[in-house]
């Protein structure tokens, strides 16, 4: 294979032509091409590259702000250097709830998981113990929780997707990209959000014959960004929904926009859900509220958890195995909700019809019964 003209030059020399132009002050600063940041990001996951300049790179990236390019090129590496495994099944739901973790209130989506497979939808999640900026409780503290080992590789937990008893999984960075995963220190350094945070939900560690992505953000800008990278990631279809912190479930209390692609050629579509109209749920808060006796931490961070995230995970727990066994609350609003509009866009059944399905399985306990099946 013949190698590219970035490929030809010493990682030195080329993350110092790259610092030279992406660096430069605020007028000065130029682009990168796709191609120059994809070998950059390379040569960081092979540690060919010292901190500092690491460093430079993804901060001058982000304050000059990523060009669609740029992100693009850095996630090719995260792809190229991610170990996916296809697998027989027809189709898998995909869920990247931010990587790190909640703060504000007892994060829900932990449980759609075994919701929505006890409806057919084999489902994965993915993500981290802990990572900045904002530290805050994830899907791998909560299923330890649980009391299930979040650090199952591939095998392990394609044995759970397959199992028809079980039909869903968790599978941490560590066992899928290890050399992403060993940027966690260099992370912590650089404190702010790099481009890193922003690309690395848009991986696949197991596949199917079909496979269907679901994200949430905050910020308008980000769902085509999310949806340009969930098509470079290969995914069928791919919904981004603007939820609380940036998660998969929207506001109980108010509107929320969803943008997606039901086919990957398809152009991006917006839809409103509204949680009173649509799924009957009649909340004032937007979430689950923490409760007012947690112990506040010391934090000084306006970013980072005030609430240690393992009380936050103990509580979600607390609350969540309520919920699947049918116990009315906004942690059941928010389960039905979140799972209702993924369930609605992935099976084509309107927004009734789905929620009708969901609340049958919480009400019945039997996707409850997926948690503890071993």
């Amino acid at each position: 294979m013949n190698k590219t003209k970035h490929q030809e030059l010493s990682s030195d020399e080329l993350i110092k032509s790259v610092i030279q132009k992406i660096a430069t002050g605020p007028t000065q600063s130029k682009n990168i091409s796709r191609e120059e940041a994809k070998q950059c990001m390379l040569n960081i996951l092979d540690n060919k590259i010292d901190e500092v300049r690491s460093s430079i790179f993804l901060i001058a990236l982000r304050m000059k702000r990523e060009t669609d390019d740029e992100n693009l090129g850095i996630h090719d590496a995260i792809i190229e250097t991610t170990k996916t495994i296809d697998i027989s099944l027809d189709h898998l739901i995909n869920i990247a709830d931010p990587y790190d973790g909640f703060t504000r209130h007892i994060p829900s989506s932990a449980f759609i998981p075994p919701v929505l497979a006890e409806l057919g939808y084999p489902t994965i999640s993915h993500g981290l113990e802990s990572v900045g900026p904002k530290y805050g409780c994830t899907h791998h503290q909560t299923y330890a929780e649980l009391g299930l080992n979040p650090k199952l590789n591939h095998e392990q937990n394609i044995e759970r997707l397959l199992n028809k008893k079980i039909g869903w999984a968790y599978i941490d960075q560590c066992q899928f990209n290890k050399k992403l995963f060993n940027l966690m220190s260099l992370r912590k350094k650089i404190i702010k959000r790099p481009a890193i945070t922003t690309v690395e939900v848009l991986v696949k560690p197991i596949a199917a014959k079909k496979n269907y992505f679901v994200t949430g953000y905050v910020h308008k800008a980000y769902p085509p960004i999310y949806l340009k990278l969930a098509r470079n990631a290969g995914f069928n279809s791919s919904m981004v929904i603007k939820g609380t912190e940036g998660g998969i479930i929207p506001s109980l209390s108010q509107p929320s926009k969803i943008f997606s692609y039901k086919n990957i050629n398809d152009e991006d579509v917006a839809s409103e859900y509204d949680p009173k109209k649509d799924c009957e749920i009649d909340q004032s808060i937007r979430a689950v509220e923490i409760p007012k006796n947690a112990s506040i931490t010391s934090a000084v961070d306006k970013i980072e958890s005030k609430i240690q995230p393992k009380d936050i995970a103990k509580e979600s727990v607390k609350q969540g195995i309520e919920a699947l066994k049918g116990k009315e609350g906004s942690m059941k609003d928010c389960i039905a909700y979140g799972a209702s509009i993924i369930f609605s866009k992935i099976s084509g059944y309107d927004i009734h019809k789905s929620n009708n399905e969901i609340k049958k399985v919480l009400d019945s306990g039997s996707a409850f019964e997926r948690i503890n099946h071993e």
